[in-house]
């Protein structure tokens, strides 16, 4: 009788002093978590890259192909189409005179300029 009474002595003693608690390392039920925002979405590589102050516009009334080929989206071909339909008197021309299609367009547009002869 001694041996369980001790037993539950020393039960209530380790109870009392926390060694019988939950270990450090376990988690916090889901319920207690705070709120953690999550990350903004990354920009996708179709999204077009805004001309920065630095950076020049391409002028597609005076640019090489070589120069235009290096935009996105636009290759040998529609760099060539750009040039044969010089000269354009606004960059929104290249969508409404179906030089580029919408999608290439919108990609181009924020990089591009039309400057005209003076």
């Amino acid at each position: 009788m001694k041996q369980h009474s001790l037993l539950v002595l020393l039960s209530a003693l380790a109870l009392a002093t926390g060694a019988l608690a939950d270990p450090p390392n376990k988690p916090a039920p889901a319920a207690a978590k705070s709120p953690v925002a999550k990350p903004a979405p990354k920009p996708t590589a179709a999204a077009p890259k805004p001309a920065s102050a630095g950076a020049a516009l391409v002028d597609i009334n005076s640019a090489s192909a070589d120069e235009l080929s290096a935009l996105p989206g636009i290759g040998k071909a529609y760099a060539a189409a750009i040039i044969k339909g010089r000269p354009y008197a606004n960059k929104a021309q290249l969508a409404s005179k179906k030089v580029l299609p919408p999608k290439v367009y919108d990609g181009v547009q924020a990089l591009t300029i039309a400057k005209q002869k003076k």
